[in-house]
């Protein structure tokens, strides 16, 4: 029996092939003859892994070898990703889990899915156009005090201001009118109102706050993740630091990251750099702040003690900036229109400070807020459900620990502050 018909495991067929036909060699050659192989067969020489009887013991030891060293390194990336994940979601503060999983893959070079998470959620759940506000946020909008009990209790040198225009017509009842928010040394030093954003969205509030500079301190607070390292001033408002508090607001975008496009000076340390051009909130030794643009406005001098920089001025010289309609230059991916909630902060021609926080806020929409609201220079802070804020201290009860309320009720709960923060914010103290 030949060769083939022992592989092929059948007797042989007595007639030869003719010449030429497939499986016949070629003249002056022995004539032998092919027959086709078993697929399966065919199957077992053509599979790159052999069974385990058909290899050498060499060969079996190389194997055994390499499909443990592979489990292991599965295992090895498996534990350390598992480990840096827990460590994200263990880390001391009050940011939620969707904003520690967003700040871990943005950590590792990864932002850009998140960017895609955020523009696909938005597609899928975009704001309510029309419609009205929730019985709660009606509640809050009505709820300011008359107008006898504000003169009564307001300092003649802080009087409460004259009721916002409203960004929708015709206003609803409390819709743009001031109330006090804090009261310190008998003066409104922190007062507060509620609009709707804009004539589309109009199931939505946005809050203005409004600070005395003159008689307010302001210090910038880092964060022990952003911008992170070791400052002399704590990343959270401690037990016996807290009298006098009146107001906190976030950060901005990232400085880590290149997000702010500028920089974070504290304490003669710096990070990142202070990019000429960029809008910039400027702490002074005396507890005064002032916002404008780095360069122009504002440069470094002996009596700077903070510099917090984040994009560009959203309102100068008391207008909205011409390519405000420019939306990934403030903060969105490849979304035409994005209302999000957004935060910002501007000051008055007089040096007080407005803040601006809203629920479904495009560019455009709080730089108009801002501007309304009175600011001359007004520039961009944060965004997303997670960062925005803006909380007012009641220290009626206890002067040494007052109790912190939200502005607008937003992700994080408003004793965020009194725990170590994740990224950095502005506290403002009564002088």
């Amino acid at each position: 029996m030949s060769q083939g018909e022992q592989l092929a495991g059948r007797p042989a067929d007595p007639t030869p092939d003719p010449p030429g036909s497939p499986g016949t060699p070629p003249a002056g050659r022995g004539r032998r003859r092919r027959f086709p192989v078993p697929w399966r067969a065919r199957t077992h020489r053509l599979l790159p892994w052999k069974h385990k009887r058909d290899l050498t013991p060499p060969q079996r030891r190389r194997r055994t070898l390499t499909v443990r060293t592979t489990l292991a390194l599965l295992a090895l990336f498996t534990g350390l990703l598992g480990w840096s994940i827990g460590k994200a979601l263990t880390y001391p503060g009050k940011d939620s889990t969707m904003a520690r999983l967003a700040e871990w893959a943005r950590d590792h070079e990864l932002g850009f899915v998140v960017d895609k998470l955020e523009d696909l959620q938005y597609q899928m759940h975009p704001p309510k156009v029309g419609g009205t506000l929730p019985a709660s946020a009606l509640a809050r909008m009505r709820a300011t005090a008359p107008a006898g009990t504000q003169s009564g209790t307001a300092s003649p040198l802080v009087p409460l201001h004259a009721p916002m225009p409203p960004m929708v017509s015709p206003a609803l009842p409390g819709e743009g009118v001031y109330r006090t928010l804090v009261t310190a040394h008998g003066r409104p030093l922190v007062q507060g109102t509620y609009v709707r954003p804009d004539a589309e969205h109009t199931s939505y509030e946005a809050a203005v706050a409004w600070i005395s500079e003159k008689y307010a301190r302001f210090q910038l607070h880092p964060g022990f993740r952003e911008p992170g390292g070791t400052f002399d001033v704590p990343p959270t408002i401690p037990e016996g630091q807290r009298t006098g508090l009146v107001a906190t607001w976030n950060g901005g975008f990232r400085i880590t990251d290149g997000g702010s496009r500028g920089g974070f000076y504290l304490d003669g340390k710096l990070d990142g750099s202070l990019r000429d051009g960029a809008a910039s909130e400027v702490f002074y030794r005396d507890g005064s702040l002032r916002i404008g643009v780095w360069g122009r406005d504002v440069t470094m001098t002996k009596d700077v003690v903070g510099v917090r920089q984040c994009l560009e001025l959203m309102v100068d010289g008391g207008r909205v900036v011409p390519d405000i309609g420019d939306d990934s230059k403030w903060g969105v991916s490849d979304q035409s229109r994005m209302f999000v909630p957004r935060s910002g902060v501007g000051v008055t021609a007089r040096g007080d400070i407005v803040m601006v926080v809203g629920q479904a806020l495009s560019a455009r929409s709080l730089a108009e807020l801002m501007q309304r609201a009175g600011a001359v220079r007004a520039m961009p802070l944060d965004m997303n459900r997670a960062w925005p804020s803006f909380m007012s201290y009641d220290a009626t009860h206890d002067p040494a620990n007052p109790k912190p309320a939200n502005i607008l009720d937003f992700e994080d709960p408003p004793d965020r502050y009194y725990v170590q923060a994740t990224r950095d914010f502005v506290a403002v103290y009564a002088r």
